[in-house]
């Protein structure tokens, strides 16, 4: 690792107020920041400048979506088990830029083969999708990667899912989300930073998915977190399509 005094990366996930991201100084891993940014963009030129931002959303969105999908989320859920509903499909970028839950359903069904309809759940992430959408370049792609919380458990946990939900019918589950707290003490983050009151817009699971999420930024950083599916294609913007852990 280089000797700079300061090297930080960032684990973000999107919430209700905009992004959460945990920032992490790999040199002094008691230097610690929780940070809430109301768009995508500010995080990126902020100080201290995260080396590796690791954020939990699509990123890579064909014109057209085949029998496999975009790819990324078969290759996540192949490995979650019981958790692998937490991995919602994506649909065509066509779709993804529908405001209307009907006319996305219609396009994702035209720009897919099998015809696929897109979920309310990931209806309700396009916003944000086209928020990172618009941002990313190729040069932006080699600090910005999507990864997704419960691959990130699954990895910190040895490649084993974890065995309590973190939600139970759309509720946080206090119990999944200790175990994955504990998971991540366990790995050296601070438990009182862990456990503090998230900020207002936040959910405890969007804090704890985001501190995941830094795990992975460093896994990246380090050169040890590899791509899911490992042969991942790329859209046709050029961008890449791999969930990392």
């Amino acid at each position: 690792m280089p000797d700079s005094a300061d090297l930080w990366v960032a684990g973000v996930d999107g919430c209700k107020a905009g992004w959460i991201a945990v920032l992490r100084n790999l040199n002094n891993p008691r230097e610690l920041q929780l940070r809430l940014f109301p768009a995508f963009s500010d995080l990126l030129g902020v100080a201290p400048v995260a080396r590796i931002i690791a954020v939990d959303m699509p990123i890579g969105l064909p014109d057209w979506i085949g029998p496999e999908g975009r790819g990324p989320e078969k290759a996540a859920r192949n490995h979650l088990g019981l958790r692998q509903s937490s991995v919602f499909t994506v649909p065509s970028r066509a779709a993804v830029y529908e405001d209307d839950y009907p006319a996305a359903c219609e396009t994702a069904q035209k720009t897919s083969q099998p015809p696929k309809k897109v979920s309310k759940q990931c209806f309700h992430l396009f916003p944000k999708i086209r928020e990172i959408d618009a941002l990313m370049t190729a040069e932006l792609e080699a600090r910005v990667y999507e990864v997704h919380p419960e691959l990130a458990f699954w990895r910190l946990n040895g490649k084993r899912e974890m065995s309590l939900p973190k939600k139970i019918k759309s509720r946080p589950n206090p119990e999944g989300l200790d175990q994955r707290r504990d998971l991540m003490v366990s790995k050296g983050l601070d438990r009182a930073f862990l456990d503090q009151k998230p900020p207002r817009g936040c959910g405890r699971d969007d804090l704890l998915d985001a501190a995941a999420n830094s795990l992975i930024a460093e896994r990246i950083f380090l050169g040890q977190a590899e791509p899911f599916p490992k042969d991942y294609r790329r859209d046709e913007r050029g961008l890449r399509m791999a969930i990392w852990a």
